[in-house]
This record gives C-alpha cells, sequence and structure tokens, in this order.
C-alpha cells in the first residue's frame, strides 16, 4: 500500500552542504600560513623521527641476521643499497649506506651479494636521512655464531640530511664483540 507524503522531501534545512569556493580559499590560506609558522618547529621532530626509525630498521635486521646466520649455520650477509638505486643519491662511498641495506645468503660465503644469491630482508632509509657505516665497508658476513666481521667497531652513524652527525638527532648504534647492541647519542663508538 503506497502512502501519500504531503512533503516531497524529508524537510533538510536549507544550507549549502561544504564550503564557498572563498570560504576555501580563506582556509587554504591559514592553513599554509600556519605551517610556514610551525615548519621549522616541526622539523627537528621529523629529524629525530626518522632517525630512531632507521635506527630500529637496523637494530631490528641486525638480530634478524644473527638468528638467520645461526640457523643456517652462517652465511648471511648484510649489504648496503647502491647508490642510484630507486633514484637515492646518497651512499656515494663504501661507509655511506643512506639508500638502504639488506639481508642475503652469502652462498658462496665471500660476504659479497652476488645477483645469484637470495635477498632475505631489504631496508629502505626514511627519507633525508642518512647512515654511515663508520670507517667500515659496503658489506658484513655474519658467520654460524652470529659474529658480525666487517661490522665496524666505531657502528652506524644515523643523521638526517643534510644537516649531518652534527645535527641533535644524530644516533649511533654500535655492537659489543658479545653481539649487545646499543644506542648511542655521542657517535660513533668508542
Amino acid at each position: 500500500m503506497h502512502t501519500h507524503h504531503h512533503h516531497s522531501k524529508a524537510q533538510a534545512p536549507h544550507f549549502a552542504a561544504g564550503f564557498s569556493a572563498i570560504e576555501l580559499m580563506v582556509a587554504v590560506a591559514i592553513v599554509a600560513i600556519l605551517a610556514t609558522l610551525a615548519a621549522p618547529s616541526f622539523t627537528p621532530l621529523l629529524e629525530r623521527w626518522r632517525v630512531r626509525q632507521a635506527v630500529e630498521d637496523m637494530t631490528a635486521t641486525l638480530y634478524y641476521a644473527r638468528s638467520e646466520a645461526i640457523k643456517r649455520g652462517g652465511r648471511i650477509g648484510i649489504q648496503k643499497v647502491a647508490q642510484g638505486t630507486n633514484g637515492c643519491k646518497l651512499a656515494g662511498t663504501n661507509e655511506e649506506w643512506g639508500c638502504g641495506w639488506f639481508v642475503f645468503v652469502d652462498s658462496d660465503d665471500n660476504g659479497k651479494w652476488k645477483a645469484s644469491e637470495e635477498v632475505l630482508q631489504t631496508t629502505a632509509m626514511p627519507t633525508n636521512t642518512n647512515l654511515i657505516h663508520k670507517s667500515g665497508g659496503a658489506s658484513i658476513k655474519v658467520d654460524r655464531f652470529g659474529k658480525m666481521s666487517g661490522l665496524n667497531v666505531k657502528g652506524f652513524i644515523f643523521s638526517p640530511e643534510p644537516a649531518g652527525s652534527s645535527s641533535p638527532a644524530t644516533r649511533g648504534i654500535c655492537m659489543s664483540a658479545g653481539g649487545r647492541i646499543r644506542v648511542i647519542e655521542e657517535v660513533p663508538c668508542t
């Protein structure tokens, strides 16, 4: 049975949904001004956040590489991602790992990745963050006891780009001979 309602629509109050163009422009202008004012104070926060992210990623990688090496009887490596990968401009020298890194099965046990060797995990660096493997090389070899040769005693230094390691956001990762990982603020490791 079809009942006839006297009003065709529910009585919606008649105001325009959303913003008029002028209101929108004003809102955008205000947001832009606020963003400009806030940006300088956001930068250190973002830098610290990105560095912390990278430090956590590397810590996870070191534990992962160690457990894989112990499980597989060694033959695990960690190597920097080469400069130019995905348009990354960092990582120009062996000790610069700013384009990220990967863990691989080092089947010939030479500590260097080759295309036929399986990559287990790849980690990208957060934007505008650099990583220096202090006085170290492009790759690290992990043996069946989980010991890392090639991980320089000076460890890793994570710093925002382009500020570099003078930035208060800078952190380092040190690994003791026993394999304990420490995050430090005064870099490099001693």
